[in-house]
């Protein structure tokens, strides 16, 4: 079990040094290029919000090992570009796996400075299994149903509770997509991703990955180093620990994020009437634990959707007013309503649809191999519970079905270290709760020529393009020109201020996130994937 390190900057100021540009673009081959791409054809799609958006579709391989046989779709979009000097395709994701891409470009293109989006075809696509792209997983619909026994197995009866509905899950992912199993994963989804390029005619492509997304863009790396021009990696998963190991780091992390929410929560007793005490504010809300698991609230909010509820809080700190407002509805007045909201609102994700999870439970089950003797699980996670026990056992009953997983995994993830890469630019925040902050320093030693930007003290998750002028700088000029900063001391090339936190609904600061930072802050949260 690897312990968090607190790393420690300086001060918290934009810190530039020299630029370094891309090189000149380099090419080779690759086996999967004797795979043929037809074109994409395009199409309106637009709506009011997104005008500009157009939509097309692809066939690939399902198994590039016998390109021949059978085909499966990936639904695609676009934001073309429209200024005169073109950069190319730029391949966003918003992470997972398993989340959906298509609406991505919009918020990218939107979010970019006008000149800078312009240049750019900007293309998402829903991976293999996802959404739109065909077939589309759906093992169990009703796997998240209303009220799930209490995850900490703190008997017998709900350690086999718990288990009997992880092996089921597992159980109908096999029986309803046994073909399909094997060929969902990373590698293949990268692998796509270069079909997907192949398809748009370029000889290079752009990437812009968060969370899940900068593993699957460090793998297409790997895997295509002559395909790429240009890689921004925010919220960086940790390659040396996909995926048991990284989840379980990932409790620590969200424990102290939690812990900071009771913290904000305090700071405003007048408004909450909470308690002062962060300590004794986090006492109230596992008192409040302990009531719901016992009688849930408008029978759908128990222990386990209660942290369901709250784990998004651990993503985005503009979530806290709304949860915190149900939290001292509960406690203070006895109102279940709020809570109630708020679990429809922020916890319901999954119990609305099966597909986002079906892929990332495939994806993850496939990439790497887990351990298969439950006793690993079950003494491991009660060792972190001891330390931090806001999600351990939330997320490790979300993670239980590759223990009993129905296709073969593979023997361990991709080694991601690259010296054949230009500039690639990573943005990771110190107190980032979903990929912890070790993950970027690893990515920035393994990926040479590589430039970090730190937001120091952030602990959101996906952090540029959400209100952070200074962060947004190092993206808009490495886009526009392939720069990156050098020249920090430490492991940070530069270093930003992090967002102030948000104020209670209602109150007025100027010292309060931008209306226009604070709604871009909620709708890149509302696409990049929950879990990573």
């Amino acid at each position: 079990m690897r312990k968090r390190a607190a790393v420690l900057f300086g001060a918290a100021a934009v810190v530039a040094g020299s630029l370094t540009a891309v090189p000149a673009d380099a090419t080779t081959s690759h086996p999967a290029a004797a795979v043929r791409a037809a074109g994409v054809s395009w199409k309106k799609c637009g709506t009011t919000d997104h005008p500009t958006l157009q939509c097309g579709s692809l066939k690939v391989p399902l198994d590039y090992r016998h390109p021949s046989g059978r085909q499966i779709t990936l639904a695609l979009s676009r934001v073309p570009h429209t200024a005169k000097t073109y950069q190319g395709p730029l391949l966003v994701n918003p992470g997972g796996p398993g989340g959906s891409g298509l609406s991505l470009p919009s918020f990218v293109a939107s979010s970019l400075p006008e000149a800078v989006a312009a240049q750019y075809d900007v293309i998402g696509f829903d991976p293999r299994g996802v959404g739109a792209s065909e077939p589309a997983m759906n093992c169990a619909p009703d796997h998240f149903k209303p009220v799930r026994p209490d995850s900490v197995p703190s008997t017998p009866a709900l350690e086999k509770a718990n288990l009997a509905r992880v092996r089921s899950y597992a159980a109908a992912c096999g029986r309803k997509y046994a073909s399909l199993l094997p060929h969902i994963d990373t590698v293949d989804a990268a692998t796509d991703m270069d079909s997907i390029r192949r398809a748009l005619g370029a000889r290079k492509v752009n990437y812009f990955g968060y969370s899940y997304g900068t593993y699957l863009g460090a793998v297409y790396a790997r895997l295509f180093p002559e395909r790429v021009r240009r890689l921004v990696l925010d919220s960086i998963v940790d390659p040396t620990g996909v995926w048991y190991e990284d989840n379980l780091q990932q409790d620590h992390a969200f424990n102290d994020r939690h812990r900071a929410f009771m913290a904000w929560i305090a700071k405003y007793d007048s408004t909450y009437r909470l308690g002062t005490d962060p300590a004794r504010v986090e006492a109230k809300w596992y008192k409040m634990r302990a009531a719901l698991a016992k009688h849930p609230a408008g029978g759908r909010v128990g222990a386990s959707e209660l942290e369901d509820t709250f784990m998004p809080g651990g993503y985005y700190n503009g979530y806290w007013p709304s949860l915190a407002k149900a939290f001292a509805a509960y406690v203070n007045d006895g109102k279940t309503g709020p809570l109630v909201q708020a679990y429809a609102g922020f916890g319901a994700v999954n119990a609305s649809g099966d597909n986002g999870y079906s892929v990332y439970s495939s994806v993850q089950c496939r990439d790497t191999a887990w351990p298969h003797d439950w006793s690993q699980w079950r003494a491991d996670n009660w060792a972190v519970y001891g330390k931090a026990p806001f999600m351990t056992w939330n997320n490790a009953w979300y993670n239980a079905p590759c223990a009993f997983w129905p296709a073969a995994s593979k023997p361990r993830p991709v080694n991601i270290a690259n010296g054949q890469l230009p500039p690639a630019l990573l943005f990771q925040a110190t107190d980032d709760a979903a990929t912890p902050y070790e993950g970027g320093v690893t990515v920035h030693h393994l990926l040479a020529r590589s430039s970090l930007v730190v937001e120091q003290g952030g602990g959101n998750h996906g952090i540029t393009l959400s209100g952070n002028a200074c962060l947004d700088k190092y993206l808009a000029r490495y886009l526009t020109d392939g720069t990156v900063p050098r020249g920090h001391a430490g492991p940070a090339d530069a270093v930003c201020q992090k967002l102030p936190d948000p104020k209670p609904q209602g109150a007025k600061t100027s010292a309060a996130p931008s209306a226009s930072g604070a709604s871009r802050g909620a709708t890149l949260h509302g696409l990049v994937g929950f879990r990573g």
